[in-house]
């Protein structure tokens, strides 16, 4: 079950479930060229749209632009990685489960 911490719209993952989900992301990019942003920060910004059901443009500017957030789910939603990030935070529940739990896309 995700349990994160919730104070004024703030989201963010705990220690122990950041350890869960952080093997199932890609690797981070090295910090060449045009800095890369914090995974992290990104999957809080992911939930805090996924909780809230919020547009990505209202999304506070602590998880970084919403485009960047918005892009990186996306591309994760696609090559399967944010599923297997949800079961890992909902306790790995069946993929039925996880599809129907899937918010929509703004």
């Amino acid at each position: 079950m995700l349990r994160t911490s919730i104070s004024a719209d703030v989201i963010y993952l705990s220690d122990a479930e950041w350890a869960r989900i952080a093997p199932l992301l890609p690797p981070q990019r090295p910090r060449i060229g045009r800095p890369a942003h914090d995974h992290r920060r990104i999957v809080s910004g992911i939930l805090w749209v996924q909780r809230t059901g919020g547009p990505w443009r209202q999304m506070p500017i602590r998880y970084g632009r919403w485009t960047t957030v918005a892009s990186r789910y996306h591309r994760w939603k696609k090559a399967g990685v944010w599923q297997r990030v949800q079961a890992a935070l909902h306790g790995n529940r069946s993929s039925t489960e996880e599809v129907q739990h899937e918010f929509r896309t703004r």
